[in-house]
């Protein structure tokens, strides 16, 4: 008996639907229960699939955890760049826009992701090149949206510097809401940063 197109294509259709349901499940139990509760089974029942489902998906909890982080990480930068168009272009807006970006569950999930890397080698094998390829994308989106001109001395330190700062201000955030003096620091940069560029 052969599968026709359709069949194949609601097949592909579910496969999909199971993957984005691991990847959303993934990240909600990195920020609300850390790595060590994000277990497989966790995800697994928060995403309302079974075992065996979520293992011919992913086989490890680090591929399954890597996974989330890049997939969300890209619809991030896309969310990021949709909410770019709305900003009024202004130094103060799009550095305002991008340490929102970083305050994110998203930083959330990738920091644990990144703590547990550190003594995690099989771990780490995969979050290094995820977390070189999202801040290469970052920095690119960043470059763009503040119309940077990297070829002028500075510049290219001032957008990374930007980058530096706003993921520090996030990791600050994450043990108490740090928004007031986030957003004090964040416009007296953009400001500072205005003269870079």
């Amino acid at each position: 008996m052969t599968t026709g197109p359709a069949t194949r294509q609601r097949q592909a259709d579910r496969s999909r639907e199971t993957r984005r349901k691991l990847m959303k499940a993934t990240v909600e139990c990195l920020v609300e229960l850390g790595w060590a509760g994000t277990t497989t089974t966790v995800v697994a029942e928060r995403a309302g699939v079974s075992r065996g489902a979520q293992l011919h998906h992913f086989r490890t909890r680090g591929e399954l955890v890597a996974a989330a982080v890049e997939h969300l990480g890209a619809e991030s930068v896309e969310h990021l760049r949709e909410r770019a168009e709305r900003v009024n272009g202004s130094v103060v807006a799009v550095v305002e826009l991008i340490a929102d970006f970083y305050a994110s569950d998203l930083f959330t999930a990738a920091l644990e992701l990144w703590v547990a890397a550190r003594t995690d080698p099989d771990l780490r094998t995969v979050v290094v090149p995820l977390e070189a390829r999202l801040g290469r994308e970052t920095h690119r989106l960043a470059v763009e949206l503040l119309g940077a001109d990297e070829s002028r001395p500075g510049v290219r330190e001032a957008v990374q510097i930007t980058l530096d700062l706003v993921r520090g201000l996030a990791l600050a955030n994450q043990l108490t809401d740090d928004g007031r003096r986030r957003e004090r620091i964040v416009r007296h940069w953009a400001r500072m940063l205005e003269e870079s560029l």
